[in-house]
């Protein structure tokens, strides 16, 4: 009989695998509001609002110091992105990148995340300790004032 590669049913995934998938999905969604919220404030300059963007990008020095933070994220992500994907069968890996571009990186690897923890869950499901998952939630909760403070202005 031939070996499948499809992704296992949602229903059959650990209840691990399931949580980390929903977190996933929340962050993607918190992402897409808060990066989109702002984004919207370029859309009144028609096809050239990408240039005034990338200008605003650069004006003070932390403006500059959380940009270069996000491309080189980016790229690493994607590097990681693109090898995941080939290791574990996930389909598609080259739209999530054109995704983080043109939507939101903090989006986009989100939802790759998804899509790989759904490939990898019957045969390797993820698990954190007790201290991981405090010191993720203190971190989670910590990154989501900051998202909400500076996405208020």
């Amino acid at each position: 009989m031939a070996e499948t590669t499809a992704p296992p049913p949602a229903a059959g995934l650990p209840t691990a695998s399931k949580a980390l998938c929903a977190v996933y999905a929340v962050i993607a969604i918190a992402a897409l509001v808060a990066t989109w919220s702002q984004n919207a404030a370029y859309f009144d300059r028609g096809a050239s609002f990408l240039v005034p963007f990338l200008n605003d990008s650069r004006v003070t020095p932390a403006s500059r110091s959380l940009t270069a933070d996000i491309l080189l994220f980016f790229l690493s992500a994607a590097v990681l992105m693109v090898i995941e994907a080939r290791k574990h069968g996930v389909r598609f890996v080259w739209l999530y990148i054109v995704a983080g571009v043109s939507i939101a990186i903090s989006v986009a690897f989100p939802l790759f995340l998804i899509a790989r923890e759904l490939r990898i869950a019957k045969t390797a499901p993820s698990r954190l300790g007790t201290a991981d998952a405090v010191g993720l939630a203190v971190f989670a909760i910590v990154v989501a004032a900051l998202t909400v403070w500076v996405d208020a202005g």
